[in-house]
């Protein structure tokens, strides 16, 4: 187990975050990824975070999958939504995808959600290669994801660093104290790192993991190698290796590469040498060190001792079973200990009275916090079980002339031949536009059954395009 620790802990919260990096190999997912995600876990997760590399991206597909999303997002929605998740973001270049879920309890609490990417394939002209991000505000407290597959091969290893430094450089976040990845409390950076283990011969690997003696490999892991000589790369955290490397395998085995790989012209090339290219890695902001030219300090060191927070990793493996791919997915689970500097939703929704397709129905919200609301704002109506912000049963516009005042009330109305005809649980959420996101919900209320499904004697089906 590993932590790191700043500021004292009184008055501390823990948070479970749950992370997965999978390399894909363009391969359609497995039925089930139930033990992937550790879904029995107890306490629950909060947060899980899934990055995946060489997601199937050619151009047809990659258009269709923009479209209508693609298939290991679908997979996940399904899996998470039965369980409480809510998908609240993504991003995708190419092959590379980064998906955050959370509890719906959280979602309120989840701001200033900005995502980007950048290429580092073909000099930075294609996205096969390079990092995407996602950065938000979750209690207050400023986190980045960074999911990344660098260069291949085992002589590239100055040539991964290069780009993890340019990727570093290049991500910008249209946020005034958080405007690049590192200037993040937390960041965690994983994926398909890449890094290979070095010198060792093809029998002196296979028996050191075939024996369970992972240490002895350990000192010519390029990564660890590299972390002692480079500054930014020591200031990352990551949990000991003692489990397989996770590439390169048969696909649908548990067997390292055995097939024979074919060059160009059709020679017989090397068997790939198994190694942890697959990674999850994390870095809490370091205290601030103040300026001899300025007498004041890069960041808020009294904010951080007034709200500590404390990143300790519980499980750090890889899951064999999976064999999709020639790389197996690497899972880390996470405590994030923290004093929340945000506890007050900016939003709150009431439902009045009994709701039913019989007649129209009535619910009021009420704006507590400055943000930046806009008329394109709207409030969903979601079935409990949804799966993210646009899988709603319907919608109403919020006060459509102008932006509610702070502590106004206002009341809208959503007719009644779009509400549901059969009785079901929901809430409320109200859909910030700027923020791309749910930012409130109401209470979880009942739908009564409409006269017109005890009528007919309907049953649960899709009635247009909705579980009526």
């Amino acid at each position: 187990m590993s932590a790191q620790n700043v500021g004292s802990m009184d008055g501390h919260q823990a948070f479970r975050l749950h992370m997965v990096t999978w390399n894909v190999g363009t391969a359609e997912p497995p039925a089930d990824v139930r033990s992937l995600l550790h879904l029995d876990s107890q306490p629950a997760t909060d947060l899980f975070v899934i990055g995946l590399q060489e997601v199937n991206a050619t151009p047809v597909r990659y258009i269709s999958d923009l479209i209508s999303e693609d298939s290991w997002s679908h997979l996940l929605m399904d899996t998470l939504a039965p369980m409480g998740y809510i998908k609240v973001t993504s991003v995708r270049m190419q092959g590379l995808l980064l998906i955050l879920f959370a509890k719906q309890v959280h979602l309120p609490f989840i701001r200033d959600i900005q995502s980007t990417y950048t290429r580092t394939g073909l000099f930075g002209y294609w996205g096969n290669k390079g990092g995407v991000s996602v950065r938000f505000s979750f209690y207050g407290h400023m986190l980045c994801f960074l999911n990344c597959h660098l260069a291949a091969h085992l002589n590239y290893a100055l040539q991964r660093m290069d780009e993890f430094e340019y990727i570093l450089d290049r991500q910008d976040f249209d946020m005034y104290n958080t405007p690049q990845v590192l200037d993040h409390r937390v960041v965690f950076w994983f994926g398909d790192l890449n890094f290979r283990i070095a010198d060792h011969g093809m029998h002196f690997l296979r028996s050191s993991i075939n024996n369970g003696r992972f240490n002895l490999l350990w000192n010519r892991d390029q990564l660890t190698m590299m972390k002692k000589q480079e500054p930014i790369l020591q200031e990352f955290e990551e949990g000991p290796l003692c489990f397989k490397p996770t590439y390169k395998f048969d696909r649908f085995s548990e067997t390292y590469d055995t097939r024979a790989q074919r060059t160009w012209f059709g020679f017989i090339g090397k068997k790939r040498k198994p190694a942890w290219t697959d990674r999850i890695l994390w870095r809490i902001k370091p205290k601030a060190i103040e300026t001899e030219d300025e007498n004041r300090s890069t960041s808020s060191s009294a904010d951080d001792d007034e709200y500590p927070i404390k990143v300790t990793q519980d499980m750090y493996t890889c899951d064999v079973s999976y064999g999709v791919s020639d790389h197996k997915p690497v899972i880390a689970t996470f405590n994030l200990e923290m004093r929340k500097k945000v506890e007050t939703p900016v939003v709150t929704l009431t439902v009045e009275g009994h709701w039913s397709a019989d007649e129209d129905a009535t619910f009021t919200y009420t704006i507590l916090e400055n943000f930046e609301s806009s008329t394109w704002d709207w409030i969903g109506l979601y079935k409990i079980g949804f799966r993210s912000a646009s899988h709603y049963s319907t919608f109403a516009w919020v006060k459509d002339d102008e932006v509610a005042a702070n502590g106004e009330v206002v009341t809208v109305q959503m007719n009644k031949n779009e509400l549901p005809l059969l009785a079901g649980d929901y809430v409320l959420g109200y859909y910030s536009t700027n923020l791309q996101t749910l930012i409130a919900f109401s209470p979880t209320f009942q739908i009564l059954e409409s006269r017109q499904a005890v009528t007919e004697g309907l049953l649960p089906e899709n009635i247009n395009g909705h579980e009526k």
